[in-house]
């Protein structure tokens, strides 16, 4: 029976009864738990309820800080738990109270009650002082386990384990011991840089912060170290868990580097414009998926484009998975699809006899303009050529209208404002089995720049197409740039130019984009590649097929996220390039090459490497003037920061 100075169990722990019992209701002082930790015990107390304790002993206790104090000193402690050759006395008679109570198999997992398992364990009488010890010492010790069921009802009562289960825990503490043990010898060796080929499983949290899955990493807050990707990047090659040629770009960015799985439907059996004559769809030598071909009829310029979306429905799964990735993945290993890989042969251009195409059919005023724009569902005949082939056509009957045609629109977005940029561009490649890795320049053939103008006549056509019939669409300008009136010749003036340039902005209102020089425009060129054109092209069809259109709103909302996800493989694609890069250099420590000065504005000159698309700043020995160039060779290469210094040769 609880009354004033009993010992009872509040919250697990001690508590010393200081009131008289009225209504049910007193006043218990016990030890707080802001005392942990602290040298003096600060002790508070508490009004409560006869539901919220368990009756320990009688009494009369004494003193709170005497009871804690004799138990404590008296019972095994909770750290021993595991260890069965302990000789603490209670322990003993625990052990052998246990091995009594589980003597008969009928009762061997009863529950006990504290009354009755102390009895065994105490020849005198138990005060206050022994009761709580022989609490404390059922507690920490393995062979039985406090009820919480009955202790939240007022019963103390504990239940035997049985020995399979003991044996259990006790093997799971040493497993876990001798983890402890492993784990800390790997801390001591990964401080040195000195890993043992097994310690490989305790860096996976080192991998998932280099990869960004997450934010933190145990392993390095243990070791003291800085927890962020490039510092576990370094990490990882430092202690040669990774090879410099693990690239984590992609998926710190949140990106998968597998081509999406799921394939398109066949496409439908529908009423298409047969399209006579041949279309060239003309691309580099190395591009696997066409999706344009041009064509000029004598009346019409023809760009026909990639129809995924005869099939790809709003809100699908393929769309939403599209959308997720927002353009498809171009990096040195090889290309992540937006949509699947074995959709390319139902859909690219050119790798049929027939192919399915969306086409804007466009009739140009004589300045080269666009006087009207249709949009067709058609059957075309497509030949595939690579950029070199075109151009040794250029003066051929079937292309120099086309080239002719590229030339009036480049001069009329000149006059406009356009403005073009030419910077070094290279190709990467990395072969899959020896992870030798390739770094060439690229040209720009003419007819590279030919199919570039039919690609902004077909985006041109496509916004005013949209436009004049009022369909909801993602529209692209650029807000006009401030270009100095001093600008240099050369390189120099190229990189003067990209520094003028404003971000572009996608939008469902059309404007100006003042870097093309074009009044309005949207890219539908690329629906195999990239979300937004393949969105502008469900548009377009649901416009054509009388089917109801996505709205302003729901188009906003889906054209921004495919616009975000676009974002981030563009941003993994230029740092991936830049991976690579930089494991060509490591791979070639022997390589010098050419810098053109291309800004002095700074403390430093800056320099670019054409033949290797990297910029970097250095102070020549000699005064070098805009465009001039010197010869240099790396010093060192931090590839996990993407940092490389190079001096002169």
């Amino acid at each position: 029976m609880i009354k004033n100075k009993s010992l009872v169990l509040y919250k697990n722990e001690a508590a010393l009864v200081c009131s008289e019992i009225t209504g049910g209701k007193f006043t218990v002082q016990y030890r707080s738990q802001a005392a942990t930790g602290t040298k003096k015990a600060v002790y508070a107390t508490q009004n409560v309820r006869e539901k919220d304790v368990a009756l320990l002993h009688e009494g009369p206790a004494k003193s709170l800080e005497e009871i804690l104090e004799n138990a404590e000193k008296t019972a095994p402690s909770q750290d021993g738990m595991y260890n069965l050759e302990q000789t603490n006395p209670l322990f003993i008679k625990i052990r052998e109270a246990h091995e009594l109570l589980t003597s008969d198999p009928e009762t061997q997992d009863a529950p006990e009650d504290f009354q009755e398992i102390s009895s065994l364990l105490l020849d005198d009488e138990m005060g206050p002082s022994e009761a709580y010890a022989c609490f404390l010492a059922l507690r920490n010790t393995i062979f039985f386990q406090l009820n919480q069921k009955s202790l939240a009802e007022g019963k103390i009562v504990f239940t035997p384990r049985s020995t399979e289960e003991i044996e259990s825990l006790v093997k799971k503490s040493r497993e876990k011991d001798m983890e402890s043990e492993l784990r800390a010898g790997f801390l001591s060796r990964l401080k040195q840089k000195k890993l043992l080929p097994e310690d490989s499983r305790f860096m996976g949290d080192v991998e998932s912060l280099a990869l960004g899955i997450k934010d933190k990493s145990k392993t390095m807050q243990e070791a003291g170290m800085k927890e962020t990707p490039e510092r576990a990047h370094k990490l990882l090659l430092d202690t040669g868990i990774w090879p410099i040629t693990k690239n984590p770009y992609p998926l710190r960015w949140g990106l998968s580097t597998k081509s999406a799985s799921e394939g398109l439907s066949s496409p439908p059996e529908e009423e298409r414009l047969k399209v006579e004559g041949t279309a060239y769809a003309i691309d580099n030598a190395w591009s696997a998926d066409p999706d344009d071909a041009v064509a000029f009829d004598g009346t019409y310029l023809w760009v026909h484009i990639a129809d995924p979306a005869s099939t790809v429905m709003p809100d699908s799964t393929i769309d939403k998975m599209a959308r997720d990735r927002g353009a498809t993945l171009y990096i040195p290993e090889g290309a992540a699809r937006m949509l699947a890989e074995d959709s390319l042969s139902d859909y690219a251009l050119g790798l049929n006899e027939k192919s399915r195409a969306l086409s804007f059919r466009i009739k140009l005023s004589d300045d080269g303009g666009i006087e009207d724009c249709q949009v067709f569902k058609t059957e075309v005949n497509v030949k595939r050529l690579t950029y070199e082939q075109a151009d040794t056509m250029r003066d051929s009957q079937e292309l120099k209208p086309l080239f002719d045609i590229a030339e009036k629109n480049e001069g009329r977005r000149k006059s406009n404002g356009s403005v073009l940029i030419n910077l070094p561009e290279v190709h990467i490649t990395v072969d899959p089995e020896t992870k030798k890795v390739s770094v060439d320049s690229v040209t720009h053939p003419k007819s590279s720049e030919m199919i570039r103008e039919m690609m902004l006549l077909a985006g041109e056509g496509g916004a005013k197409f949209a436009f004049k019939n009022r369909i909801p669409f993602p529209f692209v300008s650029q807000e006009q740039p401030t270009i100095p009136e001093d600008l240099p010749d050369g390189l120099a003036g190229q990189y003067r130019l990209r520094r003028c340039m404003r971000r572009r902005s996608v939008g469902l209102t059309p404007s100006m984009h003042w870097g093309l020089g074009l009044g309005m425009y949207s890219q539908v060129t690329s629906p195999l590649r990239r979300y937004g054109d393949l969105i502008a092209h469900m548009q377009l069809r649901a416009f054509l097929d009388g089917r109801p259109l996505i709205d302003k709103d729901e188009m906003l909302l889906r054209v921004s996220a495919g616009e975000e996800s676009a974002q981030a493989a563009h941003k993994a694609e230029r740092k991936s390039n830049t991976h690579w890069t930089l494991v060509y250099l490591l791979q070639n420590p022997e390589w010098t090459g050419d810098a053109v000065c291309v800004d002095k504005s700074g403390k430093q000159p800056q320099f670019c490497v054409p033949t290797l698309g990297l910029e970097f700043f250095l102070s020549p020995k000699k005064n070098v003037e805009l465009n001039g160039s010197i010869k240099v060779r790396v010093r060192s290469v931090n590839l996990p920061e993407q940092i490389v210094e190079f001096e002169e040769v």
